[in-house]
């Protein structure tokens, strides 16, 4: 996106046309874009038409004052500069005015042709700065709100997707607790980690299995010796659980297919 062209709208604002031309002339080889009022009331006619940048009011007008004018044209144009022109000993009874922001700066008569010149530039590059910086907090304002806006989109999709894997692990949980096969889950410390319903049936109690004991508790030690050395004559062996019935049983390696790690330990029901 390219800057804006800097705009250099000055207004001049005196009831004394003689004073307005001799203005108009002086400033003209700077390059600002001049309008000029015959008193008060004819500028705010313009700035209600159109968008000024820099105001220069005489102070000593007839039926309204500088004071009173720039004050006015701080409601219709809060964005541009005002400046007002007005004799020394004036200052000081204009002071409030400055003090609550209707003014930008006093200039004195008789004025000095390069030192108002030169008060004028200061006056439209601060306008300039104003406006850059005015833009620049819309555009971070702007791009702050997009940035919400996606992160809230973002979280709303985590959390739908949050809700569909819980929902899919709860049907995962039933249907591993209706299996008829007795399963446990055991964790890379030998800690058991799941149980199902026909686990808890085959060992009987609760205090028999329960989830957080060890699996060493269970399995005869030679097992489990040959299961950590992954001997294959492991899978398979004989095992008689608390109910008295014989099973077979058999263990794999979680991560295979996922991000999990332990074992899985099966028991199959031994028909020999």
């Amino acid at each position: 996106m390219e800057d804006p062209v800097p705009s250099h709208t000055l207004l001049l604002v005196d009831d004394k046309a003689d004073v307005l031309a001799a203005l108009r002339r002086m400033l003209r080889p700077d390059g600002y874009k001049i309008l000029t009022a015959l008193g008060g009331a004819a500028g705010l006619d313009i700035l209600e038409k159109q968008p000024v940048d820099v105001i220069l009011s005489e102070q000593r007008m007839q039926h309204m004052s500088g004071v009173e004018f720039l004050s006015q044209a701080r409601n219709l144009q809060p964005h541009c500069v005002r400046m007002v022109l007005t004799g020394y000993l004036e200052i000081q009874s204009i002071a409030k005015t400055v003090n609550e922001g209707a003014i930008y700066k006093i200039l004195t008569k008789p004025w000095d042709d390069e030192q108002l010149r030169a008060a004028l530039r200061e006056a439209f590059a601060y306008k300039q700065l104003a406006d850059d910086n005015r833009r620049l907090a819309g555009e971070l304002s702007q791009a702050m709100l997009l940035a919400n806006q996606r992160l809230q989109a973002l979280l709303e999709e985590k959390q739908h997707q949050l809700q569909r894997d819980e929902k899919i692990l709860n049907v995962l949980h039933e249907v591993i607790q209706l299996l008829p096969l007795p399963l446990l889950g055991v964790d890379d410390s030998g800690m058991i980690a799941a149980i199902n319903e026909a686990a808890q049936r085959a060992f009987g109690r609760e205090d028999t299995l329960f989830l957080g004991q060890q699996i060493s508790t269970l399995l005869p030690p030679e097992w489990l010796r040959a299961m950590e050395a992954k001997k294959e004559e492991t899978n398979g062996m004989a095992f008689t659980a608390p109910d008295a019935r014989s099973y077979r049983l058999f263990c794999r390696a979680l991560g295979q297919h996922s991000a999990a790690s332990g074992k899985l330990f099966i028991f199959l029901p031994d028909k020999t």
